[in-house]
């Protein structure tokens, strides 16, 4: 019988709608198993637990491979690149994912710090983008070296996103 996970750490670098809504969707769901959570944003990650940033994510329309139209269409870069259209294609993700009755970003985080989660900026990013704790969402844990959050991630499964 295989041992049941405890803990998972869970790192979000980048700052898309799709990036940013894999690692709350995973966070939430381990704390619905009881499974402790952690969560580690940094880089453009950030944008996730910035204040007003939160709730106005995009989705990438350049470069992203798997981006495609309705239908299964393909998404050409080259549209990508025209003005407004990725806050068209935006509009549209967040839109079916209301149907879906998944919610803001800025209430998703609230659900899984309500639950137990831990939510960390790292300490590097956030000096590098010159934020300040009161910038960032208002239940945050702390603000961790890598090596703190090494520290915290001991004996747990490391997700990167």
């Amino acid at each position: 019988m295989s041992e049941k996970l405890k803990k998972v750490s869970i790192i979000c670098s980048k700052g898309t709608i799709d990036s940013v809504y894999a690692a709350l969707i995973l966070a939430n769901g381990a704390r619905m198993e009881g499974i402790e959570v952690d969560m580690f944003f940094t880089f453009f990650g950030l944008d996730a637990i910035t204040k007003k940033k939160m709730d106005k994510l995009h989705v990438a329309t350049v470069g992203n491979p798997a981006l495609s139209m309705p239908g299964g269409i393909p998404f050409p870069t080259i549209i990508g690149m025209l003005p407004g259209i990725e806050a068209i294609v935006s509009a549209m993700m967040k839109k079916e994912m209301e149907k879906l009755d998944i919610p803001p970003v800025s209430e998703f985080l609230e659900m899984i710090t309500a639950s137990g989660g831990k939510i960390f900026a790292c300490k590097l990013a956030v000096e590098m983008f010159k934020l300040k704790k009161e910038d960032l969402y208002d239940d945050l844990d702390g603000i961790l070296t890598v090596g703190e959050f090494y520290e915290r991630a001991a004996g747990s499964q490391i997700i990167f996103i």
